[in-house]
């Protein structure tokens, strides 16, 4: 696998080697050895899985204090734009963003350490998303940036009509508001 550090701190974009032939392909998704080496030790307790249509964003999400969660995510069906928001108070890039495409075809992984908000776009017809976490859900720590936040100002690649969000992301709090990781 190819490591690549992105230029928020923390934040790794993977690329594994993929094997095609005739019958399709193999490649190995997860390495413990190679990820420790390469990143560090992370113990990635769950893993979990959504299917989302166009246009469903999911984020900005993330879990507050003891409960925060670092992620590895992937895309097995589909693309979709993944986003990381740095919340660390104490990082150059606090209020920064990091976005990447994660597609079935380019296999991309994406690693998103502890401290981050965390969202992603659907940009295909239909996409099968699944990540890696190193902690479980706390539904009393659980909380929500605004995906159209002006400060973090992502850029969206679909029009804010085309949107599909649930109920309570639409309740989420603006980046100003939000609880920041020391």
């Amino acid at each position: 696998m190819n490591y690549i550090q992105t230029e928020i701190d923390g934040v790794w974009v993977i690329e594994p080697k993929v094997f095609n032939d005739d019958r399709g392909y193999f490649m190995e998704a997860f390495k413990k050895e190679e990820f420790e080496k390469n990143i560090g030790q992370i113990n990635f307790i769950q893993d979990n899985e959504s299917k989302s249509t166009f246009g469903v964003l999911r984020g900005l999400h993330y879990q507050k204090g003891e409960f925060s969660q670092a992620k590895l995510v992937r895309v097995i069906k589909g693309k979709v734009l993944d986003v990381a928001v740095d919340l660390r108070q104490s990082s150059p890039t606090f209020g920064k963003y990091i976005s990447v495409e994660l597609s079935e075809d380019n296999k991309r992984q994406f690693f998103i350490p502890r401290g981050f908000a965390h969202g992603f776009l659907v940009l295909s017809e239909e996409a099968i998303f699944t990540y890696k976490v190193d902690n479980g859900y706390a539904p009393q720590s659980e909380a929500s940036i605004v995906y159209n936040d002006k400060d973090i100002n992502i850029n969206w690649p679909i029009a804010e009509e085309q949107i599909i969000m649930s109920a309570k992301d639409k309740e989420a709090v603006n980046f100003k508001d939000a609880i920041a990781y020391k």
